[in-house]
């Protein structure tokens, strides 16, 4: 994958954003935050070089001890505190928080639109950076982080490592590498991205997933018992 020359920045990530500001994308529409909704969060959509070639992506795995969302796998962030200036700076903390990013490491690409989620009643602003200087990371709040990996782009695209994820009538991207299980919010903004930077690969939508125990509240697990 080709970088641009002038920022180190993945030429697709800044197709994306290209992408986004000229023509927007439904997801963003669809999902736009109703009118009076107060509650603010930011996830870091924290991407850079691989060893290995091409670009990696950091992602957690929240702690299974917690109630709400045990195991799922997320972007690193939070809500906004009333100590943040402003969402991108909620982003950054709660990565040095989390995980151990030094915010002074990361450069800030873009803020995308805010996405509501519904469960959380939360408008979410995911902010991309780029860390040109990836090092090793560890969970740093173990009552919150289970486990932090930095994931390969290209296991992502790997049309193998695709499926369709699966809850009642939900219905939605889903990739597992690592032992991560990505699906719902986080999985559908991986897939929106790289379908906006044109590095997208056809996948199996057909291919479905239930959701393992792993990932399920005690709630889930028991509307799935009815069903």
């Amino acid at each position: 994958m080709s970088t641009d020359a002038l920022s180190g920045v993945p030429a697709w990530c800044s197709a994306a954003i290209h992408r986004v500001e000229q023509d927007g994308h439904e997801w963003f529409t669809d999902f736009a935050p109703p009118p009076g909704t107060d509650r603010r969060a930011a996830v870091l959509m924290l991407f850079g070089p691989d060893p290995a070639g091409g670009e990696q992506v950091v992602l957690t795995e929240r702690s299974h001890s917690l109630r709400a969302h045990p195991g799922q796998v997320s972007f690193p962030g939070g809500r906004v505190d009333d100590s943040d200036e402003h969402t991108v700076a909620a982003a950054l903390r709660e990565a040095e928080e989390e995980v151990g990013v030094d915010p002074s490491t990361v450069s800030v690409v873009h803020a995308f639109p805010e996405l509501y989620l519904s469960p959380s009643r939360n408008a979410v602003t995911p902010v991309l950076g780029w860390w040109a200087a990836p090092v090793r990371l560890e969970a740093v709040s173990r009552t919150e982080v289970e486990r932090v990996v930095q994931v390969p782009v290209r296991d992502l695209l790997d049309p193998a490592n695709r499926f369709t994820a699966v809850f009642g009538p939900y219905r939605g991207p889903g990739f597992e590498v690592d032992d991560l299980f990505v699906w719902g919010f986080t999985a559908t903004l991986l897939s929106v991205l790289f379908e906006l930077g044109g590095i997208a690969r056809p996948w199996d939508v057909e291919r479905e997933r239930p959701l393992p125990d792993r990932v399920m509240s005690p709630w889930m697990r028991g509307l799935d018992g009815e069903g």
